[in-house]
C-alpha cells in the first residue's frame, strides 16, 4: 500500500490561484429536489459566474456524514472561504446535499415524535435514494452523463454504495474519512436501544471532535472562533432541538442501525470490488471516528478501481475540514480531481 503524507506549506504554492484569479466571482443556487413521496432534499450549487459549459470532470457532488448536515460544514466560510468556494473557484460546478432528516431537507414525520416512539429512521437505502435523486437532477440540469462524487464519513459508505450500483454515472470518487468494518467502539453510537433519532449537544460535539488529539496539540488544533462558527451554523438548522435544555441537534439513527447490522458486526455494507472508477481515500492521523485501520483495510479491496490512492494527512482529526491544516485536505482532493482534466 502506498501512503502519501502531504505538508501544507510545500503544497500551497502548487494550488494557489493565478494572481489574476484570486477572487473569482461565484454564484450560488439553492434547490429542493423531490426524492421519495413527501421528501424533498436540499441541494446547493456554487460555480464561477462566467461558467457557461459543463463537463463531468468539472462537476462535483458532496454528501455529509452521520450527524451533521453538509451545508454547515462544506460551505462554511472560515478565514473568508469555504471548501465549496475553494473548489468552485478552480473552475468547478460544485453541489452539496443535505440528506433527508438533516439540515434544510425534509425531516421525516417520526422526528415530530419522541425518539423511542419509532424505529431508527433514514437507513442507508433511504440515503442512497436521496443521492440518486440529486445525481439525476444535476445530470439533467447540466446535460452531462457523469459527475464526481465525494462523501465524508457515513457519506463515504453512501457514495461508494451508489457508485457500485451506478458506475456509469460516476467520473471519480473521493472518500474523505472512509468508514469500513469496525473493531473499535463507535464515537456516535448512543448506549442502549436505538430510537428514531438521537440528540447531540455542543459539548458532546466538542468532546467527540477532540478525541484522539494529543493534549499538547489541542489548543492549536482549531483556530479561534472556528468551532463556534460551525456550531452556530449547524445547530441553527434544527429549531426544535434549539428549544431543548440544553440546546441540541437531532440526528436520525438509521446510520446507527446500519452500523449495528453491518460494519459493527463485521459485515461489509457494499462490495469494494464493484467500484470501477478512480478512487481517493483521504484520512487524518488523529481520526478516531473512522480510524486509520479502516482506510488501510478498504484500500486493497478496491481491486477494480483504476488509479486508486490513499493519502494520510498529519495532525488532523475526522473534522480536519475545519481545522488549522484544512488546506492539506483541500489540496489532496483538488490534485486528484484535477487529474481528470489533464488526462
Amino acid at each position: 500500500m502506498k501512503t502519501i503524507y502531504l505538508l501544507a506549506a510545500a503544497m500551497a504554492a502548487s494550488f494557489a490561484l493565478p494572481a489574476s484569479a484570486q477572487s473569482p466571482k461565484l454564484v450560488m443556487d439553492e434547490m429542493k429536489v423531490p426524492s421519495d413521496p413527501g421528501i424533498e432534499i436540499y441541494v446547493r450549487n456554487k460555480r464561477p459566474a462566467d461558467m457557461t459549459s459543463f463537463r463531468p470532470e468539472r462537476t462535483l457532488l458532496f454528501v455529509h456524514g452521520a450527524t451533521y448536515p453538509a451545508h454547515a460544514a462544506f460551505d462554511l466560510a472560515l478565514d473568508g472561504q469555504s471548501w465549496m468556494d475553494y473548489i468552485a473557484a478552480r473552475g468547478y460546478d460544485v453541489y452539496l446535499l443535505d440528506l433527508r432528516g438533516y439540515g434544510k431537507s425534509t425531516r421525516p414525520k417520526e422526528m415530530d415524535e419522541k425518539p423511542d416512539a419509532n424505529a431508527p429512521i433514514v437507513r442507508g437505502t433511504d440515503a442512497v435514494k436521496d443521492i440518486g435523486a440529486a445525481v439525476d437532477f444535476i445530470l439533467k440540469r447540466r446535460g452531462i452523463a457523469r459527475l464526481n462524487l465525494m462523501g465524508w464519513s457515513w457519506g463515504t459508505t453512501l457514495m461508494a454504495t451508489y457508485t457500485t450500483q451506478n458506475a456509469g454515472k460516476v467520473e471519480r470518487l473521493v472518500l474523505y474519512a472512509p468508514a469500513w468494518i469496525r473493531t473499535t467502539p463507535s464515537l456516535t453510537r448512543p448506549e442502549g436501544p436505538l430510537g428514531a433519532y438521537r440528540t447531540v449537544t455542543r459539548e458532546q460535539a466538542k468532546t467527540r471532535w477532540y478525541t484522539g488529539v494529543p493534549e499538547d496539540k489541542k489548543a492549536a488544533l482549531i483556530p479561534a472562533g472556528w468551532f463556534d462558527a460551525w456550531t452556530d451554523a449547524t445547530f441553527a438548522t434544527d429549531p426544535v432541538g434549539a428549544k431543548m435544555t440544553p440546546p441540541a441537534l437531532r440526528a436520525p439513527n438509521g446510520v446507527q442501525q446500519d452500523g449495528d447490522e453491518f460494519f459493527g458486526a463485521g459485515k461489509p455494507y457494499y462490495d469494494p470490488s464493484k467500484i470501477t472508477v478512480p478512487t481517493l481515500l483521504v484520512h487524518a492521523e488523529w481520526d478516531r471516528d473512522t480510524p486509520a485501520y479502516m482506510a488501510q483495510t478498504l484500500f486493497p479491496l478496491l481491486t477494480n478501481a483504476p488509479g486508486k490512492r490513499y493519502v494520510q494527512l498529519p495532525e488532523g482529526t475526522h473534522t480536519i475540514i475545519m481545522e488549522k491544516n484544512r488546506l492539506m485536505l483541500f489540496e489532496a482532493v483538488q490534485s486528484f480531481l484535477d487529474e481528470a482534466g489533464r488526462s
